[in-house]
């Protein structure tokens, strides 16, 4: 749970050590804003993942299940800047699926906490297997990081793909190039950035 307090007193040490003032009019409430943004941004620490995955329901379907351009927005752990874009999740079901509105919940938990897109990645893929126990996981993540396009090498537009691979979709070209063609259907909103 975000300390808003310990927020606030950071923020004015913060405007201090770049050389404004705290209590400039348009700097007073600043502090109060941040701590507020912090508490709704970081609200993934307080969720449990495996609440989003534990309904389910009964299925006889044994094909794979995409659920692509779940938007998200997150913070780098190393500079604190936000990075943002899109996650593709896909499983094939093992006797039981869940509602599609959970597997955007579960991506989001990850996202709301300082992050590597790495490490996000994997923890989606890794919670799924988890609590659905499915025949197979494949996620694919799509993110601009802004300490790499506003700061440092500044390289605007730049993006980051990392994926990850669990089960049945492990080494399984068959299987990964479906993924990737059913991304690519007419009617994604993609560039066609991730053909295959």
């Amino acid at each position: 749970m975000v300390d808003e307090a310990k927020v606030r007193e950071a923020v004015k040490m913060l405007l201090e050590g770049i050389g404004e003032d705290p209590e400039r009019n348009g700097l007073v409430e600043t502090p109060d804003r941040i701590a507020r943004m912090y508490t709704e941004i970081m609200a993934g620490y307080d969720v449990d993942p495996a609440v989003h995955l534990t309904k389910t329901f009964p299925t006889e379907n044994n094909e794979m299940v995409l659920e692509k351009d779940i938007v998200f927005y997150s913070m780098c752990e190393h500079h604190m800047m936000p990075f943002y874009g899109k996650a593709h999740v896909a499983y094939i079901p093992n006797g039981k699926v869940v509602g599609l509105s959970k597997l955007a919940r579960t991506v989001e938990v990850y996202a709301r906490r300082l992050q590597i897109q790495e490490r996000m990645t994997v923890q989606i893929a890794d919670a799924i297997m988890k609590e659905l126990q499915p025949k197979g996981v494949m996620i694919l993540v799509e993110a601009e990081h802004l300490c790499m396009t506003m700061r440092g090498v500044k390289k605007p537009g730049s993006k980051t793909t990392t994926v990850v691979t669990k089960g049945a979709f492990e080494g399984n070209k068959d299987l990964q190039d479906l993924f990737f063609q059913l991304l690519n259907r007419p009617g994604s909103a993609d560039d066609g950035s991730f053909e295959a």
